[in-house]
């Protein structure tokens, strides 16, 4: 397992950290600056309200589906129809109870008209990550990776053309940006439902109404704890724009954003992490494997990437958002410095947190998610009205640590994991370098980029000496002989036998 995890785990770093840097720093921001900080305000808000109802779209079928595919690969075939004919029917009470809340909250004309087309974006991503599951379930990663970027390559291309293509004498407007991520979205969907269709056999839809309410009822732990995750990761910027006057509010929001898109771009290595995380975590608990090994290496992984990133971010916040934007740079820098100390306990949750829902300890991981909801809303409804979107930062972290920490402490006891003391002496030690790097690192060169690029390579020599990154024992993990993939196959036409 560990070599599956490693070996795969390359080539989706590779291909997302070659595609999404260029999406996150090329495109994204270049279309905040040409439209501004309050029209790009304007979509964000709208774009995370998209967000909030997002678990209607899904109802937590995406991860029980990734993790009884995982299970019992045999099960493709027989259960495709009706769970896409249960998207489409999700599709449906999503868009209608977004829209009601919408209207009821007094959005605008034009809000409620670009929201359509996000609620649209919402669903074709919700059915992508559908049929991800399907492949990543298959243990077929290298199909699921390269499904991964499709839509960020494409989108590129899209917008790469509306900014620089020269192809209207009109200013670009936030809308083109949304209107290409349909375009960018319905094609990917198309393909990986293609890939799937095959794999599955599909011929038909099946209505069959009691296999319908057994996939709700099963999803439904899931789904609670994906809606409770997305309000206390989501619903900051919805709350810094109702909670402040209408012009401050959009100001404020476009701050925020310009700070979580760092973040944003940051947490998608992460995620990837609990992308290969929870079928392989879901296969070694149904077979009895000790999985202790696989979480060790990958919160290791996960720590030298967030500690590194985290504390370099706050060095050099001015300088990056300097890079980045025209404007706000000073405002930005203050809360950015503060959004990605939360980096270090959101890669925690991407571990520790898969590992408890590949294990089915759902009813646990929502009662701490509805806790990290109330406490990042109740922080937010304090400090917004006084701090701004700084605020909103704090809340943010608050929740984020709180929650990453009571998850630790809940596998480890579910688990049976003893402490490892000196593993957390290094790590300790690993941080403290890492501060003295960022200290020393900003007196030697007048061009702060060239000592922000020494700072990364002395902390992976750090990592290195302390032995926290072993690129022998990597080596050969990566020679060994172990497949999987090869047995997941054969269940899966067995099943279709």
């Amino acid at each position: 397992m560990k070599k599956k995890f490693l070996s795969n785990l390359i080539l989706l770093l590779f291909l997302n950290l070659l595609v999404k840097p260029f999406w996150i720093l090329g495109i994204d921001r270049s279309v905040q600056n040409l439209v501004g900080a309050e029209d790009y305000g304007f979509y964000f808000v709208l774009f995370n309200f998209s967000f909030l109802f997002n678990i209607l779209l899904d109802f937590g079928i995406t991860n029980y589906n990734n993790r009884n595919i995982a299970q019992n690969n045999q099960l493709l075939n027989k259960h495709f129809s009706g769970i896409v004919i249960i998207k489409i029917l999700l599709a449906v009470i999503y868009t209608l109870i977004t829209f009601s809340v919408g209207i009821a909250i007094g959005f605008s004309t034009r809000q409620l008209g670009l929201l359509g087309f996000l609620c649209f974006n919402q669903f074709l991503l919700s059915f992508i990550l559908y049929l991800r599951s399907n492949v990543s379930g298959l243990l077929m990663f290298r199909t699921d990776s390269i499904l991964s970027v499709l839509d960020r390559v494409l989108m590129i291309i899209f917008c790469g053309v509306l900014i620089w293509g020269h192809i209207t004498e009109s200013s670009f407007r936030i809308e083109w940006f949304v209107y290409a991520q349909t375009l960018a979205y319905l094609i990917t969907a198309l393909i990986a439902l293609i890939i799937v269709m095959k794999k599955a056999r599909f011929i038909r839809l099946n209505w069959n109404w009691p296999f319908i309410v057994m996939i709700i009822r099963r999803s439904f732990p899931f789904a609670m704890l994906v809606l409770l995750m997305t309000f206390y990761n989501r619903i900051d910027s919805v709350m810094i724009e109702r909670l402040l006057p209408s012009e401050s509010g959009s100001y404020e929001v476009g701050i925020y954003a310009s700070a979580y898109r760092l973040l944003d771009a940051a947490n998608m290595i992460a995620y990837l992490f609990s992308v290969l995380l929870l079928p392989l975590f879901s296969k070694m608990i149904k077979n009895h494997d000790e999985v202790v090994h696989v979480v060790k290496l990958a919160i290791t992984l996960l720590f030298i990437i967030s500690v590194t990133v985290a504390i370099g971010s706050y060095y050099y916040s001015f300088e990056l958002m300097q890079l980045m934007y025209h404007e706000h740079v000073t405002e930005s820098a203050a809360v950015f410095r503060l959004l990605m100390f939360g980096y270090i306990a959101i890669s925690s949750t991407y571990v520790f947190g898969t590992l408890l829902t590949a294990n089915g300890s759902l009813k646990v991981l929502n009662i701490v998610a509805a806790g990290g909801m109330i406490l990042n809303f109740v922080v937010n409804l304090i400090l917004v009205p006084r701090l701004y979107a700084v605020g909103s930062a704090y809340a943010s972290l608050i929740a984020q640590y709180s929650t990453a920490l009571i998850q630790i402490i809940i596998a480890c006891k579910i688990f049976g994991f003893r402490p490892d003391y000196k593993f957390l002496l290094t790590l300790a030690s690993f941080v403290a370098g890492v501060v003295l790097i960022n200290h020393f690192s900003r007196q030697i060169f007048d061009n702060w980029m060239h000592n922000f690029i020494l700072m990364f390579g002395a902390s992976i020599v750090l990592a290195t000496l302390l032995k926290l990154l072993n690129l022998k024992g990597f080596i050969a993990i990566l020679k060994s002989k172990e497949d999987l993939e090869d047995q997941t196959m054969d269940e899966v036409a067995a099943g279709n036998n």
